[in-house]
């Protein structure tokens, strides 16, 4: 049986899984998506990824043509026609097809699909030693809190990573270290844990509010503010925090060794939180 995906309110195969020619999403980028993690068939903060997807529509003016619940279950049923218990569901919704023409449409009719694919996590041996990153320009729009499909900067981001032998780009904007191209990203400094804070520059991550969580049980200090890159290379921990890389340890930037060039305590004792957050839910 093949790859089964959700269609505007249908199961359909994946062949057979068409969006017409002027989706607004595909002439414009008139849309929003969302990533969400299923572990042993159920999902992981399902409720936070649902909330931020009704942040993003509501940024954009777009209205979401669905009950949560309803959403929920397609869901659900998607990741079992597939017959997955590791899955990753990409949602995507758009402000559907109309005439090629800047302004909304009148009467628009959003499409939204969903596929779920096996999560396919990163070498064990990444986390146990560390990545290596490399930072690029942030060139982004001044959005960047919008889950919007509108991705060329972040796809440009992480070519290059991928062509300097990284796992990541993280974006630098006037000496600011932000975020990375698809993920959040984390230094330890004295024993306090840092990240940019929430605003128009990152993408508000769902595993970077787990982690913050964690970071207060386990009576880490945490400081959300922003920090420059001279600062980045001169913390003692580094990590990355995503749906799909979980909490990812952070040795090299720009070739530079980060602290003591291998996963430290702080960022060892979050990812085993995480792992246990995982378990419990």
């Amino acid at each position: 049986m093949g790859e089964t995906v959700f269609l505007d309110g249908k199961f359909v195969p994946y062949n057979q899984a068409v969006i017409h020619v002027e989706d607004r999403g595909n002439v414009f980028a008139d849309g929003v998506y969302e990533v969400i993690r299923y572990y042993g068939g159920r999902p992981f903060e399902m409720g936070e990824h649902l909330n931020r997807l009704e942040r993003s529509t509501s940024a954009i003016r777009l209205p979401i043509p669905y009950e949560r619940e309803q959403i929920v279950a397609w869901a659900d049923e998607l990741v079992a026609r597939n017959s997955l218990e590791d899955a990753v569901i990409y949602l995507q919704l758009t402000r559907g097809h109309a005439p090629r023409f800047h302004p909304f449409p009148p009467e628009p009719t959003p499409t939204l699909f969903m596929t779920a694919r096996p999560a396919v996590r990163q070498p064990a041996e990444s986390y146990e030693k560390g990545v290596g990153c490399v930072t690029v320009e942030d060139k982004r729009w001044k959005m960047c809190n919008v889950k919007a499909i509108g991705l060329l900067p972040n796809v440009l981001a992480r070519q290059t990573a991928r062509e300097a032998g990284a796992l990541e780009a993280l974006f630098v904007r006037d000496g600011i270290v932000t975020e990375g191209s698809s993920s959040n990203f984390f230094v330890v400094v004295n024993n306090k844990l840092r990240t940019h804070p929430e605003g128009p520059y990152i993408l508000s991550g769902i595993s970077r509010h787990v982690v913050l969580e964690l970071a207060e049980r386990l009576r880490i200090e945490v400081e959300e503010v922003p920090f420059t890159l001279t600062e980045l290379r001169q913390a003692d921990e580094a990590f990355l925090t995503s749906t799909t890389l979980e909490v990812m340890p952070v040795v090299t930037v720009d070739g530079r060794t980060i602290g003591a060039g291998v996963p430290g305590p702080i960022t060892s004792d979050i990812a085993e939180a995480f792992t246990a957050r995982v378990q419990r839910k």
